[in-house]
């Protein structure tokens, strides 16, 4: 059997393309079983995200292909557009290519942690389907370790590479205790979504999203689990936030000023960290001189994020090298793994042949024959038992004149052959 990654991905493909390849959540489970059904197919398992579709399949020799064209069928495409844009991945190549889309180093943005938990969904997918099994589903488990040990051991995943990351991040370095901070959002779009993920996962609970539009606000606010009001009730609410992040749109601000001076009448000095992510400006450049007030623009984040993309390819060098090691004991289990069948086959026809001749020396005991040649009997017999195939198949080759069976059973055996002259 060989393992198959085969797929397409933000590097390879259009978007356009991107979302005609991508699996649909309700009808993954069928597309699982289909894949799995293929002729030579033993596992399966489908990766299908915003930025990448693939497949993981083990399979017996020329069942790649058949992954191929079933991929091409069920999405309706033409061969010749999915062969341009796909690539695919065979054994060793396949393994480390699985390790590096859990480890983020093949991502979009370098290191990023979504792929892993995305990847984890999809092998529980597989699970229920009952599709995994095998070195497949040993290889997803241990994609898992690797990922978790290179973000423990490098800072793959420590920096800040995106704007409403590098908010969230700095944030955390204003308060001690993020989860016990109030963080009022105004817009509704993908930035401020992004912010409310990334707060929502540092572990702050209290998110207000504001917006013109009631409906976005409440529809982003359920997802984050949060709570909406509209932007014509902003000023009262500075009063309690934290935590200020606005990418609104408009063309002049929304946060003013003298709004937030007169919020500041009963905090008792309690920092307010704000950051403004509209361009044009959301928040007026003057909340900057307020007392307690951290403001933050998209040209101050920018400097983060370069430093942070500078320190994640640093780490990127040292990931790669960690997963080549795992590369490396993967295929290692894996070549020992396949010996396993024959071993046990060999184990299981010594036993019989042992069990056979022992119970043949006890009815020789039992009619009274000596104890010395009963040994003698049993070492003998067993002896010709457990070297009657060897001898054939080793006389055999050296009849066909195939000196490398001779040579590798020589090996195998631990034989110190003699030449006779």
């Amino acid at each position: 059997m060989a393992i198959l990654a085969l797929g397409i991905n933000h590097t390879s493909a259009p978007v356009a393309l991107r979302e005609r390849v991508a699996f649909a959540p309700e009808r993954t489970p069928q597309a699982l079983r289909d894949l799995r059904a293929l002729p030579g197919v033993d596992a399966a398992a489908i990766l299908s995200t915003c930025n990448r579709t693939e497949l993981y399949v083990d399979h017996a020799p020329g069942a790649d292909r058949d992954a191929f064209d079933w991929l091409q069928r069920f999405h309706g495409l033409r061969a010749t557009e999915l062969e341009a844009a796909s690539y695919r991945y065979q054994d060793a190549q396949a393994v480390r290519h699985v390790f590096r889309v859990a480890t983020g180093l093949d991502s979009l943005v370098v290191g990023e942690p979504q792929i892993l938990g995305q990847l984890k969904r999809a092998y529980r997918l597989a699970q229920d389907a009952r599709t995994l099994s095998g070195p497949l589903e040993q290889l997803l488990q241990r994609s898992f370790a690797v990922a978790k040990t290179v973000r423990t051991e490098t800072r793959l995943g420590a920096s800040a590479v995106s704007l409403a990351y590098a908010a969230v991040r700095l944030a955390g370095q204003v308060f001690d205790e993020l989860p016990k901070r109030q963080a009022l959002l105004v817009g509704a779009g993908e930035t401020i979504e992004l912010v409310a993920r990334h707060l929502h996962g540092a572990g702050v609970r209290r998110l207000l999203v504001v917006n013109r539009t009631l409906e976005r606000a409440q529809a982003l606010a359920d997802r984050v689990g949060g709570q909406a009001a509209r932007l014509s009730e902003l000023n009262p609410l500075l009063a309690d936030c934290d935590i200020l992040v606005a990418a609104a749109g408009g063309n002049d601000p929304v946060v003013r000023s003298e709004a937030v001076r007169r919020a500041f009448a009963g905090r008792r000095r309690r920092p307010l960290f704000a950051v403004d992510l509209g361009v044009p400006r959301n928040i007026e450049s003057g909340v900057g001189a307020l007392d307690d007030v951290y403001l933050y623009t998209v040209d101050d984040l920018r400097n983060v994020v370069e430093e942070g993309l500078r320190g994640r390819r640093e780490a990127a060098v040292q990931a790669e090298s960690m997963v080549s090691l795992h590369v490396e004991e993967f295929m290692t289990w894996w070549r020992e793994r396949s010996s396993t069948n024959a071993i046990v086959a060999m184990r299981g026809r010594a036993e019989k042949a042992r069990d056979q001749v022992l119970e043949r020396a006890l009815r020789r005991i039992r009619h009274g024959e000596s104890p010395e040649q009963t040994l003698a009997f049993l070492a003998h017999t067993l002896t010709n038992r457990l070297l009657h195939r060897p001898t054939v198949g080793l006389r055999s080759a050296a009849a066909l004149g195939d000196e490398e069976f001779v040579e590798l059973a020589s090996r195998l055996l631990a034989l110190e052959v003699v030449e006779k002259r």
